[in-house]
């Protein structure tokens, strides 16, 4: 099917054309076929790179040259929708006789942005979705085209409950809007196509051919029976593999099961890659090693990756740093980076793919269990799914590392069937958190009216009626015995906590864990250490880092400087290495200094002041709930210090937009002490500063007016 012969706008056909799309892929047409431009509502099950980020650009196409309201782009990840704005943001340029306007909100659930009611393209995570809903959005009444991509995540233990919640409440809409559902190869697609009302478009066609197998005693098998040799070393079976791939003109994508071995891999593979790369790529690779210096603190895993991708290899986990990764996977797909050893996350993050990918060990480690478990095989599939770069490659190849069991991996994973999607919304975490949700939105609402909603979810299609309204029952209790909310004859209605708590975004169980500890906090004195010892030990806190051994002594002498700021009194054993460092954050420790001495890296320090600062938030507001208007000013100096990683007496100072951690410090020292003190020095004298120069000394100045 031809793009010229599609039944859209000429300026539509024109923009496509000039993207580069002339014919679609079978999965498209068939989607096309399928009412796809005729506003039904389809689910696409079709393997990764298959074209379904084309599916939902002709969808929003159709639906904005006809209508008037909002399109939706659901994305599971940050990540993954700021790449889909610059995909879509290429959209405004189309003439439909409206203008298109692209919206894009990833970040807080305190706010619900103007612009967002100004755009008709909105691309939200799930979670940013669920929380306009909760906030009673009007604008959510004018969504006539809902996009959720990647909808096999309903199965996911963390994200899938807010993103069945969300479609739930969509497709019960008054307008009905169309449902585009994108998702990976699932085996239970017809009964997630049901539950939405959605015709299945299930499609197995792959732009580039992906052949499986498993590799054994330096031969590979291939799931048609093939065979062939890999050159055995003592760097192992994993980089033989990918080594292999490169020698060939490909490149590598290696899975490693731990943050450790993705680093220890990629350091084997060097050596043998260096000797593979041209002149040109080998002067590449050494601005993007300085770049990767000159951007960075000099921590030994920076360090260690700026050698690496000298060599054009490197490595992707979540402890480095977004500058980090987002150097090393614009090198990967520009191709310098030749081979590329990674966790897993990155499979269900960016689109990364190589000609080859390996994965080098099948198992896991479960934190539930405690021990390394098997990978799932629908994790398997998404894997694999990233072989085979659609614009370089003829062929993409996954082979498995095996361990004298090649049958019974190629039995299991290459020819098993994905495990079907099991809600999990009747989770007791999830169940409190949304029927609250359902409460607060739907104020009078009864229980039988809760259980008529819940079953029209995937977990309600796939429970037992009686099992369903059992949980129910326990959640409501619980609710109404944490005045959350309230029984008045047959209906129920959120209390005022219990309306803030879902505006909050938190569970319940967090929410009421604050409420307690905030009554019995005691007044006119600090409770710093106290408060980030009560947000890293809630359920929402992550990353959560347990003490090593030799983090006990540090452990016991930051309780023993901080026992006066305690809420209650604790022991080492009840702190986390997280706790640590927060605390070493927000007292000016050093990326450097946190790496040594805790073993933080810079990527989940981020994460964790991100998620930090979030939680002292709801802190705070649970505070002004509580009349507890004694704490407002310290939560909120505490919220400035996690984001700049400062001392109390530098908040002045970051008031001043361009003025961080490091320039403020700088500042103080040089007895500037405030904005006072900023005001009075002279532009020149500021200039001759360390780190300043006349251009930041210039824009501090002009800053300084827009707070003053």
């Amino acid at each position: 099917m031809k793009i010229e012969k599609l039944d859209l706008p000429k300026s539509a056909i024109d923009f496509l054309q000039s993207q580069g799309f002339e014919k679609l892929y079978p999965p498209q047409a068939d989607s096309v076929k399928s009412g796809l431009l005729d506003g039904k509502s389809i689910l696409v099950s079709a393997p990764t790179a298959s074209g379904k980020t084309l599916i939902a650009m002709l969808a929003m196409i159709s639906y904005l040259s006809k209508n008037d309201g909002k399109v939706v782009y659901l994305s599971p990840l940050r990540a993954l929708a700021a790449e889909k704005f610059s995909e879509f943001k290429k959209l405004e340029k189309v003439a439909l006789g409206k203008k298109i306007k692209i919206g894009i909100s990833t970040g807080d659930f305190e706010n619900i942005e103007k612009n967002l009611e100004k755009s008709n393209v909105l691309i939200l995570t799930n979670e940013k979705m669920d929380s306009i809903i909760r906030h009673g959005v009007e604008w959510v009444e004018e969504i006539g085209l809902v996009i959720s991509d990647e909808v096999h995540l309903i199965g996911d233990e963390s994200r899938g409950p807010t993103l069945e919640m969300i479609l739930t409440q969509l497709k019960l809409l008054d307008t009905k809007p169309q449902l585009v559902g994108l998702s990976a190869t699932i085996t239970n697609s017809d009964e997630i196509a049901d539950w939405l009302n959605c015709k299945l478009v299930k499609n197995d066609w792959r732009p580039v051919p992906l052949s499986e197998g498993v590799c054994d005693g330096g031969e590979v098998t291939m799931s048609d029976g093939k065979t062939f040799e890999v050159e055995r070393s003592l760097r192992g079976t994993p980089i033989d593999l990918g080594v292999q791939s490169v020698q060939q003109g490909g490149q590598s994508l290696v899975f490693a099961e731990t943050r450790t071995r993705s680093k220890s891999l990629a350091t084997k593979a060097a050596d043998a890659i260096f000797q593979i790369l041209k002149k040109n790529e080998l002067h590449d690779l050494e601005k993007t090693s300085k770049k990767i210096l000159s951007e960075n603190e000099h921590t030994e895993l920076v360090k260690t990756l700026a050698v690496l991708v000298k060599k054009g290899v490197a490595f992707h986990h979540a402890g480095l740093n977004q500058k980090c990764r987002e150097i090393i996977e614009t090198e990967f797909r520009k191709g310098t980076i030749k081979l590329l050893s990674s966790t897993p996350t990155l499979a269900a993050g960016v689109n990364l793919p190589a000609r080859r990918v390996v994965i080098s060990n099948i198992n896991r480690y479960n934190a539930k269990v405690g021990a390394n478990r098997p990978i799932s095989i629908l994790e398997y599939k998404q894997l694999c799914g990233r072989a085979g770069r659609p614009q370089y490659d003829d062929f993409g190849e996954s082979i498995i590392v095996g361990n004298g069991n090649t049958e019974d991996l190629i039995e299991y994973y290459i020819n098993g069937e994905p495990e079907p999607i099991v809600s999990k919304i009747t989770d007791d975490k999830s169940l409190r958190t949304h029927i609250l949700s359902v409460i607060v939105t739907h104020p009078g609402i009864k229980k039988e009216e809760i259980l008529e909603f819940f079953l029209q979810t995937l977990g309600g299609l796939q429970s037992r009626k009686p099992t369903l309204k059992f949980a129910i029952d326990i959640s409501l209790r619980f609710l109404s015995s944490k005045y959350l909310i309230i029984k008045k004859g047959e209906r129920y209605a959120a209390t005022e906590f219990g309306k803030k708590t879902s505006m909050l975004y938190i569970d319940p169980l967090t929410a009421t864990y604050f409420r307690d500890a905030i009554e019995n906090v005691s007044e006119e004195r600090n409770h710093t250490f106290g408060f980030l010892h009560l947000i890293s030990n809630c359920d929402e806190f992550f990353p959560k880092f347990s003490l090593r051994q030799k983090d006990y002594e540090s452990a016991s002498l930051m309780i023993e400087n901080n026992s006066s700021e305690l809420l209650e009194p604790i022991s080492e054993y009840d702190c986390s290495r997280s706790l640590l460092a927060l605390q070493s954050w927000i007292t000016e420790s050093s990326e450097l200094s946190l790496s040594d001495s805790l073993g933080i890296e810079s990527g989940d320090m981020h994460r964790m002041a991100e998620n930090a600062n979030w939680l002292t938030y709801c802190l705070r507001e649970i505070s002004k709930h509580v009349e507890r208007a004694d704490l407002l000013d310290e939560l909120a100096d505490l919220r400035t210090r996690i984001v700049y990683g400062i001392r109390k007496e530098l908040l002045d100072l970051v008031k001043v937009k361009g003025i961080g951690r490091v320039r403020a410090r700088i500042l103080y020292k040089h007895g500037i002490k405030n904005l006072d003190d900023l005001s009075k020095i002279p532009v020149n004298k500021l200039a001759e500063i360390d780190k300043i120069g006349s251009t930041i000394a210039d824009n501090i100045k002009a800053e300084l007016r827009k707070v003053r």
